[in-house]
């Protein structure tokens, strides 16, 4: 396993010191149920602020990743080649071999402290889901929410998971002094595509219900409908049916993102689509044969039967680089303000 001269979330080994260093890995295992099977790699990084790379599509320029490896499991995770720097397996051992940079929050607040930092935006479950499984066990996101708070340093979360919820109390306090925006990913809310696609995540109602509920403690939640899977979650009737659960569910915002294969995440979804849709293969190597990306007049056709839907149901897309301002129950709910973009 390579720990040395890993010196970026892109996984570049430049002449930078190390993120962290052999003798810095403790590795664990637990026997219960909940983390059977997962090997825990704990680090001490060197750095936790990480810089988007200029050629990104992301629409905010610094991250926050606590984890590296997730046991959501998701089949088409694009972090899955990331594994692959550490000399890790993208596939089964990006779902089990779950790296936990321990020492995060008091990181992050002495690089917050720094002359150097500006204060900019900080969005995180941008890699992998930083509310997954690992989060209950390690519990550093309420250090590292409760540090952006001190210096009132603007951020945003995209996640899949519960979780989120033990953390309303912080999140709230941290919306009286900066800009937050929590966003849901939820691409469909088929319970059987749910089960093989994403077998470690939350059921879909159950992350609506975590929609529901921020909305009752007057946070302002938007939902991220992604992936929407071609050929598996895109026909008509899908769409309207996940667009009512959203809406429904009281989100203020519904933004929509086909399903993208980038390397290490394609061989892995396309291993899984050959074992339960083979017969999906060959019309998937003709959509994605260009790249990592389905066609411009696919992804446009989504997304106008997504907006149109959403405007039907009363609710509307987020616009990509705007964070939510959430406000604490007792200054009443958000304005329809557009949701910070991030891509799990």
């Amino acid at each position: 396993m390579r720990w040395e001269n890993l010196t970026g979330e892109s996984g570049d080994r430049r002449a930078d010191p190390a993120l962290f260093g052999a003798d810095a890995v403790t590795t664990r295992t637990f026997d219960t149920p909940e983390f059977r099977g997962i090997t825990f790699h704990e680090v001490r990084a060197r750095s936790i602020l990480n810089r988007v790379p200029g050629a990104s599509r992301m629409p905010f320029e610094w991250t926050v990743n606590p984890y590296r490896g997730c046991t959501h499991a998701c089949v088409y995770c694009f972090a899955r080649k990331t594994h692959g720097y550490l000399d890790l397996d993208t596939g089964i051992g990006f779902d089990t071999q779950i790296v936990v940079k321990v020492n995060a929050p008091e990181l992050l607040r002495r690089q917050l402290a720094s002359p150097r930092w500006r204060g900019e935006h900080v969005a995180m479950g941008t890699n992998v889901d930083c509310y997954q499984r690992a989060e209950g066990r390690y519990r550093l996101m309420p250090g590292v929410i409760t540090a952006l708070t001190e210096h009132a340093n603007p951020f945003s979360i995209l996640t899949k998971g519960t979780l989120i919820l033990r953390d309303l109390e912080l999140l709230t306090r941290a919306a009286r002094v900066t800009d937050v925006g929590i966003s849901v990913s939820v691409g469909f809310t088929d319970t059987a595509l749910w089960r093989t696609v994403e077998p470690g995540t939350p059921a879909p109602e159950r992350r609506l219900d975590v929609v529901r509920t921020l909305g009752e403690h007057g946070i302002g939640c938007g939902v991220l409908m992604a992936p929407v899977v071609p050929f598996l979650s895109d026909h008509p009737a899908q769409l309207r049916e996940t667009v009512r659960a959203i809406a429904a569910a009281g989100a203020t915002s519904v933004t929509p993102l086909v399903l993208h294969l980038r390397p290490g995440a394609r061989e892995w979804f396309m291993a899984w689509l050959g074992q339960h849709h083979p017969h999906l293969v060959r019309r998937y190597e003709r959509l994605y044969a260009e790249g990592a990306y389905a066609p411009k007049w696919y992804q446009r056709r989504v997304t106008r039967q997504v907006h149109e839907l959403a405007q039907e149901y009363g609710i509307g897309p987020a616009r990509a680089g705007a964070a939510r301002r959430i406000r604490p129950a007792a200054e009443g709910p958000a304005a329809a303000e557009p949701t910070q973009l991030t891509l799990i």
